[in-house]
């Protein structure tokens, strides 16, 4: 085999090696084309997957929803329909009752009645007996004896005569006093009362709720222990809840979260800030609030401190009922009530907007509240009948004048109205105003709050005065306290807070 022939089969070995290169790279390639196409179809399986599952989680939400709707509204129907077959019930044994009542007024009379005529008949005997033995007596004794029967007769009359009239002025001033209070029930036309125990903020979205925790939750623990609230935040969008008892501290937590939401920084201090400047609104409105009564109920000469304290009756409840709102609805029904009966309107009307005062301090003073309320209007320079219908709305003393009845039935007719009062609520906040009490009185305890509806306490102490090994043992001796004094339901918890601060200002 010659030169050329050896390079002839050269370049042919190296042109199948090109080819055979060349094949072997678009092998490679279709293999990793392969593997793409397989790597974007499992891609695009689990994406519908995920889809499918999204897709599947919003009609289970959907479904619940309206089966949630549903059951709410069968719920609100059967109640509906349990209270008009009960209005039924009670309607059907009020007429049982009023039909038996008739028919044992029946059988009295007529058992009144044969009554009076067999002893129709004994007299008559008796009469004709007594004349027939008169017949054989002196004219002179027979004359007395028939006059002493008559007169022993016209006596009984008489005094059966006053009975009946006695009875009818009782019905006729029955009939006059329903009329006075029905005209005055008919001129004060108010709401019915809703007290609530949470309050709900609005947020801007759902990032804010992560800035109100704060890191590590330093920012809610801060924002609680300085209200005394308990801050919800759950699944609700855009919104978080604040619960809490005690109307002021709720209403101070709102007003200091609101503008916390609408400022954007915050932090410890901040909330520190904020707070102080919702305590301090919150003390404008309640002064706000006690002059707008004033002005309301039309009266005038009412010392300022008088109606700083009226005003605090605005953030008070009682079974439910605002205070406030009750307190101005029985100055409008005493001095209705007042003008029908010929009486002074204006000495009703104040008697009746200031008898609920002491409610306003009553946490502070030992007592009850009638004759708390009776000192504060007798230091302020009120009216004697004023000071002594506060003193006897709820007959602790002794009602010496007109206006203090007056106020005592428009008390009643108000917190007896259908809507205004709810029973459990005053129980309810008692029971939590107690733990908070018993909180206090433990020696280095600088304040008590109690939240989560009464199933916990958070007793904040000084730190000068109680160490941590001191914490651990009030936490224990209030937890003995509460077991051994106090009814409550489920299990309270007790925490303890002790926190040093120290703070230096560099200038």
């Amino acid at each position: 085999m010659g030169k050329w022939e050896l390079v002839q089969v050269s370049l042919i070995i190296f042109f199948l090696f090109l080819v055979y290169f060349r094949a072997l790279m678009n092998l490679r390639l279709k293999e990793r084309e392969a593997d793409r196409i397989l790597e974007e179809a499992e891609e695009q399986k689990e994406a519908k997957k995920r889809e499918a599952i999204l897709e599947a989680r919003e009609e289970i939400q959907r479904l619940r929803t309206e089966a949630e709707r549903e059951i709410r509204e069968r719920r609100a129907d059967l109640q509906r329909s349990e209270r008009r077959i009960s209005q039924r019930e009670e309607n059907i044994e009020r007429r049982q009752a009023a039909l038996e009542r008739r028919e044992r007024q029946t059988q009295q009379k007529e058992q009144e009645a044969n009554r009076l005529h067999e002893e129709a008949s004994r007299l008559v005997e008796a009469q004709r007996q007594e004349l027939e033995r008169v017949a054989q007596l002196p004219a002179e004794e027979a004359r007395q004896i028939i006059l002493r029967r008559v007169e022993e007769e016209c006596q009984l009359d008489a005094a059966r005569l006053v009975k009946a009239i006695e009875a009818e002025a009782i019905e006729e001033a029955e009939q006059r006093a329903r009329k006075v209070i029905t005209l005055a029930i008919q001129k004060c036309a108010v709401d019915q009362t809703a007290e609530t125990t949470v309050s709900v903020v609005t947020l801007p979205n759902d990032d804010m709720k992560g800035r109100i925790i704060g890191r590590e939750g330093r920012n809610i623990r801060a924002f609680e222990t300085l209200t005394g609230v308990d801050l919800i935040i759950d699944d609700t969008p855009e919104a978080v809840v604040i619960s809490a008892f005690d109307v002021v501290r709720r209403e101070i937590a709102r007003i200091a979260l609101e503008n916390l939401v609408l400022d954007g920084r915050i932090h410890p201090a901040r909330i520190e800030e904020m707070v102080q400047k919702a305590r301090a609104q919150v003390e404008q409105e309640i002064k706000m609030a006690g002059e707008r009564a004033i002005l309301d109920t039309g009266l005038s000469g009412v010392d300022p401190e008088l109606i700083k304290i009226l005003g605090r009756l605005r953030y008070r409840t009682s079974y439910g009922q605002n205070v406030l709102k009750h307190s101005m609805e029985v100055a409008y029904l005493a001095a209705a009530m007042a003008s029908e009966l010929g009486l002074d309107p204006l000495l009703a009307k104040r008697a009746g907007l200031f008898h609920d005062l002491g409610k306003a301090v009553d946490f502070e003073t030992d007592g009850p509240h009638a004759t708390i309320g009776a000192d504060l209007a007798r230091k302020h320079g009120e009216p004697r009948e004023v000071v002594q219908a506060i003193a006897a709305h709820h007959a602790d003393v002794d009602q010496d004048s007109a206006y203090a009845v007056l106020v005592q039935a428009a008390d009643a007719i108000s917190a007896a109205r259908p809507g205004a009062r709810r029973e459990g609520l005053e129980t309810y906040v008692k029971r939590l105003e107690t733990l908070e009490q018993l909180g206090d009185s433990f020696d280095g305890v600088e304040k008590t709050f109690a939240v989560q509806a009464g199933r916990e306490i958070r007793v904040m102490v000084k730190p000068d005065r109680v160490t941590d090994e001191g914490a651990a043992k009030l936490a224990r001796d209030i937890v003995k306290r509460i077991e051994s004094e106090l009814e409550y339901p489920g299990q309270i918890k007790v925490t303890v807070i002790r926190e040093t601060r120290m703070v230096e200002y560099a200038k």
